[in-house]
């Protein structure tokens, strides 16, 4: 029996509820849910007695669940900047995982990359699922084989997103929380404002929503998936953001990559479009590779791979399905971090990386609007 490990939850919201707690009874021969936290002391008492969660540790803090004893991993849920509660773990001695963005400013990343230095016991994942599901990492065998299909010319990307509520329909999600104190919410804004000015200085008002809801809420996983096949874009050309009325909007990003390819990105935000849907085709040389995403709430659901290549009479396609479950592969790969120290596919670096291209990105649109920016990253 593999060892098992006693983690804390913070933030009970949507991907907890349909994923990660889920999963984790699901894995109860390597996970024991030892304390939950969120600001909703009513969701807690809910979540806790659903996954049986002893009641002395149902938390509404993050300074409370640190203090349970014996804790090996604290698993981040929470919506927002990861900064802070990833340094109070880290600091607590636990390993640590966090759902995306590592955090919203440099400064912040900075500071984490700083401690995961200073002690090399201090462990870090981000949560970047997408780079476990077993068709990506087939994807990328072939993409690495430059042999087999030449270079990258291209990577193009196109999102669908419905609204989550679509997207969540068969989860059965409690109710959102009604019993959050007002000063606590306002408090939390605060701190989003200020996290927003760091990023973006003058630009944070116009572009905050952007730049932390949007690029860095959704679409820094389709940059997470560039950056495996072809690394991280070297220069961002254009960002078109339509329509002026509606929010959230369509996006637009295109930019360079190593070794002169390039890459498109489309992400559209679709209230009535009938199911999340994403694509991402490859183009090299001698051959494409295209990944077909279904909605990721949709566990086990497979991803399709399609790899299209000349063959010695012609073309030869080849399909690859799995229901492997990525989120699952994800924490398992928690496990294996925590247990026997392997690294996991994304940590601090990766994570930053990602905030630098987010921040070229606003810069990018500021810069075709008009607008005065300031960004940590450099241009």
């Amino acid at each position: 029996m593999p060892d098992r490990i006693r983690v804390g939850v913070l933030g009970l919201g949507a991907v907890a509820q349909a994923v990660h707690l889920p999963l984790l009874d699901r894995l109860a021969d390597r996970f024991e849910i030892a304390a939950i936290a969120d600001l909703s002391a009513s969701l807690v008492e809910t979540i806790g007695e659903r996954h049986r969660v002893p009641a002395a540790s149902r938390l509404t803090t993050l300074d409370a669940l640190l203090a349970i004893q014996g804790l090996d991993g604290l698993l981040i849920l929470t919506s927002g900047s990861h900064g802070e509660s990833i340094l109070a773990g880290l600091d607590r001695g636990v390993a640590v995982f966090a759902e995306k963005p590592l955090a919203w400013t440099l400064s912040e990343a900075d500071a984490i990359t700083a401690r995961l230095a200073a002690d090399p016991r201090r462990k870090l994942q981000v949560g970047y699922m997408k780079l476990y599901d077993p068709a990506v990492v087939e994807g990328l065998a072939v993409a690495g084989n430059t042999g087999r299909i030449g270079s990258i010319r291209s990577i193009e990307v196109c999102v669908l997103h419905p609204t989550g509520e679509r997207q969540l329909a068969h989860a059965r999600l409690l109710p959102p929380a009604t019993d959050i104190p007002a000063e606590t919410i306002a408090r939390l804004r605060e701190e989003e404002d200020r996290l927003c000015s760091i990023a973006l200085g003058p630009a944070a008002a116009e572009l905050g929503q952007l730049y932390s809801n949007v690029v860095l809420g959704s679409i820094v996983h389709e940059l997470a998936l560039i950056r495996a096949f072809a690394g991280d874009p070297t220069e961002i050309d254009t960002v078109d953001v339509w329509p002026e009325e509606r929010w959230p909007p369509s996006v637009a990003i295109t930019g360079r990559l190593g070794g002169d390819a390039r890459f498109a990105i489309r992400w559209h935000f679709l209230p009535d479009c009938p199911a999340y849907r994403e694509e991402v085709r490859v183009v090299s040389e001698r051959a494409t590779i295209e990944l077909e995403f279904p909605s990721p709430y949709l566990l086990h659901a497979p991803t399709d791979l399609r790899i299209a290549e000349l063959s010695d009479r012609g073309r030869r396609d080849t399909r690859h399905r799995s229901v492997v479950e990525a989120f699952e592969e994800e924490l398992l790969a928690f496990h294996a971090l925590v247990v026997d120290g392997l690294p996991p596919k994304a940590g601090s670096v990766e994570g930053r990386a990602d905030i630098v291209t987010s921040q070229r990105i606003v810069a990018r649109r500021a810069a075709q609007s008009g607008l005065p920016i300031e960004t940590e990253a450099p241009a």
